[in-house]
């Protein structure tokens, strides 16, 4: 059952549940965080409206800059106004930013401990007919490997928004990873939310899990349903919503460990280096004793063109991939014994 105590949309299983992209309540987020703050500029790399940078620029004009297509140069000049003591927010297709200006993250914002902050919009596959070269499935791991940088995806609108304005009040360079595409409204604004705090989104009802499904960003909603239609096999999972890749809440992580004793990650990104591989590595490093896990992801591929519907079907970023992983760790699970 969806967990009372985290407050979720009861419209969840709707076929009218509201759907609003998840970029856009970075966009509102970040308003929201200029006008409590003077300090929070905007920098663009003439993306502004795809990017949902827009409603900052018309509140607060003079302080967004417009760089044009020089997304290393954008990392630059907010390291120089971070320097300066203000809380710059960039934003770019995430292709583009971390994707392209790699190297100045690293060594002008991270090296230096710059409070930069960098909005990584049209992320995973589902950025859809831009194909390969657009869709950014690499991102989580080249920045997650950064030391300093704290790495965020957000499920849906509201909880971006929400973690827009949580790191807008730290002293920590921080990506922030944003779909492009409409995604189901999961939480409410009553949803809680911390930065570096995993939430169960779906627990069992009567007995302890026989899977713990980890999910983040727009994926996070058909793991939801998954579990939802697992209790019709007898199969009881709990998922956790891991919002927060870097620094992973290792606790909740290897709690849900203990009790279920197998996992499936969910991800939109390459499994090589994603938020499964930091997964994989907390377990053999820390959990009390082995833990099978599946992880459903891109397996060393690129992109392509098509719709995102179609992409997210064809790389078993849905349902029925996230349902084959469940049924395929849990008969590891069984032989193992």
């Amino acid at each position: 059952m969806l967990n009372p105590h985290e407050k979720l949309n009861p419209k969840i299983f709707d076929n009218d549940v509201e759907q609003i992209p998840i970029r856009r309540g970075f966009g509102e987020g970040l308003l929201a965080a200029g006008e409590e703050n003077e300090r929070v500029v905007g920098l663009c790399a003439d993306l502004t409206e795809s990017a949902q940078m827009h409603l900052f620029k018309q509140k607060f004009p003079e302080r967004f800059v417009e760089i044009g297509i020089a997304e290393q140069n954008l990392v630059a000049v907010a390291s120089g106004m971070a320097a300066m003591g203000k809380i710059p927010f960039i934003a770019s297709y995430a292709m583009f930013s971390p994707g392209r200006n790699w190297e100045q993250i690293r060594t002008t914002v991270c090296y230096n401990n710059r409070p930069v902050k960098i909005a990584g919009s049209h992320a995973g596959v589902s950025v859809g007919p831009d194909g390969g070269t657009h869709q950014a499935i690499e991102d989580i791991a080249i920045t997650r490997v950064i030391p300093r940088m704290v790495v965020i995806s957000p499920c849906d609108a509201i909880e971006a928004k929400k973690a827009t304005l949580a790191i807008a009040k730290t002293d920590a360079p921080t990506y922030l990873r944003l779909a492009r595409e409409k995604t189901p409204v999961i939480t409410t604004i009553d949803t809680p939310f911390e930065i570096g705090k995993a939430q169960v989104f779906w627990q069992p009802i009567t007995k302890t899990p026989d899977v713990g499904i980890i999910a983040t960003g727009a994926l996070v909603h058909k793991a939801i349903q998954v579990a939802r239609d697992l209790e019709k096999e007898k199969i009881a999972a709990t998922v956790l919503n891991l919002s927060t890749i870097k620094p992973l809440d290792e606790r909740a992580i290897l709690n849900l460990a203990e009790a279920a004793k197998a996992l499936v990650t969910v991800e939109e990104h390459q499994i090589a280096g994603g938020m499964g591989s930091a997964i994989a590595e907390l377990i053999v490093t820390k959990a009390a004793r082995p833990v099978p896990i599946e992880f459903v992801g891109v397996r060393d591929q690129f992109g392509q063109s098509g719709t995102p519907t179609e992409l997210v079907e064809h790389f078993g970023l849905g349902v029925s991939g996230v349902r084959e992983a469940v049924k395929k760790v849990l008969q590891r699970k069984v032989t193992s014994v």
